[in-house]
């Protein structure tokens, strides 16, 4: 009897807690084992002291939580975390293998892949499962996994499959999956590997540990405020800082108004970029490409202020202000300063 299709996500744990990409991705296994005709859903857990974090990755749809616990797997490093995933893969052979496109994801998927000799596709913003006709081998195959990324610096969307080669492996960009709402009461099956780790995994020995806090959490914002090449200078941005100041909400920054210099990289959202859900996103003097509207577009209300009422920006806007932003976001701070005693 054939085995259950299994789509395992590497579980990343930040200051103690599942990293919110891993719980996205653990939601989106769910919809891509379900599309492979009930398959079962994984995780890797590992790390020192993290078996508590099971609980969370059963609440969010794992059916099967893999943990590896050791004191060597406190911290982050490439080789012993490496090779415990490979070995894993290795004896459960699953169909799709996911990883969030992090700092820690982007090193440790391309290292995974080479130890398996299998392809990765960096980057994704979405994934589907779907069929694929390989009109040179003259091959079909029925449920590939559809890794769909943007390249040419955003400017096309490329879709990449991996028909031969299993697992089909992928990093994701946080932000673009949605993730689902947990049930508390739902339980799987917690499997304990040992980590057996060789001494040529252990070459590299971490002195001192020293985290850099993040300046801009983009992702995690409820209200964003973003300026576009429309705010016309480094200058002028500061009122886009300053709105963003009042009302409580992150800076945000499309492409043009990055490579333009207005704004660090840090704040730009898009394709290229961060892909945000905030509740509320006001966008200043942004024309509305596309490679900014997939970033953003799934914001619960979206304001744009332009002086183009004709702007890709104001179809997509729940509210639209036709005017100058040097004139607008003034009145906008008074208002709501007003209204806020």
């Amino acid at each position: 009897m054939a085995q259950q299709p299994r789509v395992w996500v590497f579980a990343e744990v930040e200051d103690g807690k599942v990293a919110e990409v891993s719980l996205e991705l653990v939601t989106k296994a769910g919809e891509l084992a379900a599309r492979l005709g009930g398959g079962r859903v994984g995780a890797f857990l590992m790390g020192g002291g993290v078996a508590s974090l099971a609980a969370v990755l059963f609440a969010y749809g794992c059916d099967d939580v893999y943990l590896t616990e050791d004191p060597a797997l406190r911290h982050y490093r490439t080789l012993p975390y490496a090779e415990v995933v490979s070995h894993l893969i290795a004896a459960h052979r699953p169909e799709i293998v996911l990883f969030g496109a992090t700092t820690t994801g982007r090193d440790l998927a391309p290292r995974v892949a080479s130890e398996l000799q299998v392809g990765l596709t960096a980057d994704c913003t979405d994934l589907q499962i779907g069929p694929h006709k390989d009109i040179v081998q003259k091959k079909s195959y029925e449920k590939i996994l559809y890794q769909i990324r943007p390249a040419f610096g955003g400017n096309i969307i490329a879709t990449i499959v991996s028909p031969e080669a299993r697992p089909q492996m992928a990093t994701v960009r946080p932000g673009v999956m949605h993730k689902g709402t947990p049930v508390e009461s739902r339980k799987g099956n917690l499997i304990r590997v040992p980590a057996n780790l060789s001494p040529e995994s252990l070459v590299v020995e971490v002195l001192e540990r020293i985290p850099a806090r993040k300046k801009v959490n983009l992702s995690g914002a409820n209200i964003i405020v973003a300026g576009g090449a429309g705010v016309g200078s480094k200058e002028n941005f500061e009122l886009i800082r300053e709105l963003a100041h009042v009302v409580g909400a992150e800076v945000g920054a499309s492409r043009a108004a990055v490579d333009a210099g207005y704004i660090e990289k840090a704040h730009q959202v898009g394709q290229t970029g961060t892909t945000v859900r905030p509740k509320l996103y006001i966008a200043c003097g942004i024309s509305g490409a596309v490679q900014h509207r997939v970033g953003m577009q799934n914001s619960g209300k979206i304001v744009a202020i332009n002086t183009d009422p004709d702007a890709p920006i104001m179809n997509l806007a729940h509210y639209g202000i036709v005017g100058n932003l040097n004139e607008v976001i003034p009145k906008l701070i008074e208002a709501y300063k007003e209204n806020t005693k």
